[in-house]
C-alpha cells in the first residue's frame, strides 16, 4: 500500500538534517506519511519534477543546494516573497499546479518572534555575508522594521542586494574587514531599541575561514546570530556569549524553516512541544 511523503533534494543531500527533523514530527503528530531524501543533480532536476508531478503520494520537496533558483522556471507559480528572495526552497502541488515559496525567511525570524512582537523605538541589524542565505534574512529583517548594515568583501554586492531587496529602505553598506577591527564608537541608550549582529555566511563552518569579528561593534543588549550549523557553536557565538550576549544558533533557523514548509506538505502544524529532544537528536 502506497504511502504519503516528501523529501529533500539537492546534489549532495546525503548529509541533510531534514529526514530526521521531519520523521521526528509525523512520528509526533501520528501522521502516517514519511521523509525522505532524493539526489537529484542540476542535469536531472527537470526529470525529477515532471516524475512528481505525477505521483499522487507526493506532497512536496525541499530545496537545498545548488537547484534554489534553477527550480523555479520549472514551477507553476511562486510565491511573492520568494519571487522577491529569489530563491524557492519549499515546493508543494495545490490545485494541479506545483507552487514554489522560500521558508527560510519565517525560519531565521522564528527565533526572534517574542522580540518582535514588542514595540521598538528603533531597531537595527548587523549582518555579515551577501550570500544565497544573507537574501531571505535581508529580506526578513527588512520587512520587520530593522535598518540594516551588510558587510560583505564586496561592498558593491552588498549595496545592489539591498536596492534590490529593500530598495525603500534607508541601510548602509561595510566591507567584511570593518567589522574584524576594534572601534572606539560609543553606542547611544539602548533603551527600547532591538538590535542583532547576524553572521548569514559559512565563516566559521568547518572547512571555511573563521569570521573575525570584534565585539566593540556589537551594541548592549544585542541578539547574536549565527546560521552556521557544523560546528554548532561557531567561535563567533562562543565569543558572544563570554561577552554577556543572547545567542541563537543556526539550528534555530534550521528547524525554524522545516516547520513552515512541515505544515504546508502535511496540513498540520508541526509538533513543537519536544523541541529539546528534537534538538538531541539532531546533535547526538
Amino acid at each position: 500500500m502506497s504511502q504519503p511523503f516528501a523529501e529533500v533534494i539537492g546534489d549532495p543531500i546525503a548529509q541533510s538534517k531534514s529526514p530526521t527533523i521531519h520523521r521526528f514530527w509525523l512520528e509526533k503528530a501520528g501522521i502516517d506519511a514519511d521523509y525522505r531524501h532524493c539526489h537529484v543533480t542540476a542535469e536531472g532536476l527537470a526529470d525529477y519534477i515532471a516524475q512528481r508531478r505525477a505521483d499522487l503520494d507526493w506532497r512536496g520537496c525541499n530545496v537545498t543546494m545548488p537547484h534554489k533558483q534553477a527550480i523555479i522556471p520549472l514551477l507553476d507559480r511562486i510565491d511573492p516573497l520568494a519571487v522577491r528572495i529569489g530563491a524557492v526552497n519549499t515546493v508543494v502541488p495545490e490545485d494541479g499546479e506545483l507552487v514554489g515559496y522560500n521558508t527560510d525567511a519565517a525560519g531565521f525570524l522564528e527565533p526572534l518572534q517574542q522580540d518582535l512582537a514588542g514595540q521598538h523605538l528603533f531597531r537595527m541589524a548587523r549582518i555579515i555575508g551577501t550570500g544565497g542565505a544573507a537574501r531571505a534574512i535581508i529580506a526578513a529583517l527588512a520587512d520587520t522594521g530593522h535598518v540594516l548594515v551588510v558587510a560583505g568583501r564586496n561592498v558593491d554586492k552588498a549595496r545592489a542586494l539591498l536596492d534590490e531587496l529593500d530598495p525603500e529602505g534607508e541601510h548602509h553598506v561595510a566591507p567584511l574587514a570593518h567589522f574584524g577591527s576594534e572601534t572606539d564608537f560609543t553606542f547611544d541608550d539602548r533603551e527600547g531599541c532591538f538590535d542583532v549582529v547576524v553572521n548569514a555566511s559559512a565563516l566559521g563552518m568547518v572547512g571555511q575561514p573563521p569570521l573575525s569579528f570584534d565585539f566593540s561593534h556589537v551594541p548592549p543588549g544585542s541578539v547574536c546570530y549565527d546560521i552556521v550549523t557544523a560546528p554548532l557553536e561557531t567561535p563567533f557565538l562562543k565569543e558572544a556569549k563570554v561577552h554577556g550576549f543572547r545567542t541563537v544558533d543556526g539550528l534555530s533557523m534550521l528547524i525554524g524553516q522545516a516547520a513552515a514548509a512541515f505544515e504546508k506538505f502535511f496540513a498540520a502544524p508541526a509538533p513543537r512541544d519536544d523541541d529539546a529532544s528534537l534538538r538531541a537528536k539532531l546533535t547526538a
